[in-house]
């Protein structure tokens, strides 16, 4: 169903990212084997706050095509697009939002989840309870579609040209027409859903029943659950994912751990590594064969490497802020971080290797 969202033409905002001035030396997770590692810079990059001092953030996405970064503003309704090239922010204003009491207080929730494929990004609206989709080069809004629950995260699957979009509050996955946005099914799950990745390959989507501490397997096409695996993660459960298709090597983000599940086989977990508490969303880059995980409440990040056989080896460990997770890697290495857990800050935190 379309809905009606207002749009103003998009805003061109013009920031220089400023530099907080902290050069990190980065050291192996491990105390006892602390080694030299690059050094890396940490920056603060502004972001358009409407007044408030704050920006808050769940998932952000880059685009390759564009050199973008896109970065949903719950709080502001707002997508602020970024040139990772100049810090030039063009924005897209006036989404939906509504507010919630959540920790004792009232929230803004608003735009929250986005995704990329095809030229279109879909951004998904816990305000609005809304998945729409916006032109990647013109920001021109494409459609909208209505949903009966909140989404959460949102997932563009180019294998059938579909958004798979997770509603942990109906325990469902929507699944919808990429071009229509039109519900095409509703897949439901005796738990949770919270991550994702599309595992083209194996005509799969895979996806965590967090509070189950279960990590599951969907075909593409039957839509039924083919295989169901144990990431052993207990406390807050599995959360984020990211996937290595030629290996067939699953990335499951824990509390304060990372772990690596041998899904191209039986799901056994290969490996682990220390992230330190506070993990949400990961980031994995095929071609360097890196895994970037955000700590918030550890307020760092941790760069590791994964060998042909699934075990993680750390890289680096970065000291960045409190609330900084949910980084993407771009062109370069430089790793973009969102904030969270009730962390104000009005600016994406930038993780860059010294030149």
């Amino acid at each position: 169903m379309t809905c009606a969202v207002f749009f103003k033409r998009s805003i061109v905002f013009v920031i220089a990212a400023t530099v907080v001035g902290i050069v990190v030396m980065a050291t192996s997770a491990k105390a006892q084997d602390a080694r030299p590692a690059s050094n890396y810079t940490v920056r603060t990059l502004p972001l358009p706050d409407n007044g408030t001092g704050d920006v808050s953030m769940d998932y952000i996405a880059f685009d390759p095509a564009t050199n973008s970064l896109w970065v949903p503003g719950g709080s502001t309704g707002a997508v602020d697009v970024v040139d990772v090239a100049t810090g030039k922010v063009r924005q897209i204003p006036n989404l939906p939002t509504s507010q919630v009491q959540a920790r004792g207080g009232t929230r803004v929730l608003g735009p929250s989840g986005v995704s990329i494929g095809g030229g279109v990004v879909y951004i998904g609206n816990r305000g609005g309870s809304e998945v729409c989709a916006f032109n990647a080069r013109s920001l021109a809004r494409v459609g909208c579609a209505h949903l009966e629950a909140r989404p959460d995260g949102v997932a563009y699957v180019a294998p059938t040209k579909e958004v798979w979009v997770t509603t942990p509050g109906e325990q469902s996955i929507r699944v919808l027409d990429g071009s229509t946005l039109m519900q095409k099914a509703k897949l439901t799950f005796p738990g949770n859903p919270e991550g994702y990745a599309v595992d083209a390959k194996r005509g799969r989507f895979y996806t965590n029943l967090e509070d189950k501490d279960r990590t599951v397997a969907v075909d593409l096409k039957t839509h039924e659950t083919v295989a169901t695996w144990n990431p052993a993660c207990g406390g807050g459960g599995p959360h984020g994912l990211a996937l290595d298709e030629v290996a067939g090597h699953l990335f499951i983000g824990c509390d304060a751990l990372a772990e690596v599940m041998n899904v191209g086989g039986d799901g056994a977990v290969l490996s682990k590594i220390d992230t330190g508490d506070g993990v949400d969303d990961i980031n994995y880059a095929p071609a360097t064969h890196l895994l970037y995980v955000g700590a918030a409440r550890a307020a760092k990040l941790t760069i590791a490497r994964a060998d042909a056989s699934g075990k993680l080896t750390t890289v680096a460990q970065v000291p960045t802020q409190n609330g900084a997770r949910n980084g993407v890697v771009t062109k370069g290495g430089t790793v973009y971080l969102a904030h969270g857990g009730g962390v104000r800050l009005p600016a994406l935190v930038v993780v860059s290797p010294a030149k």
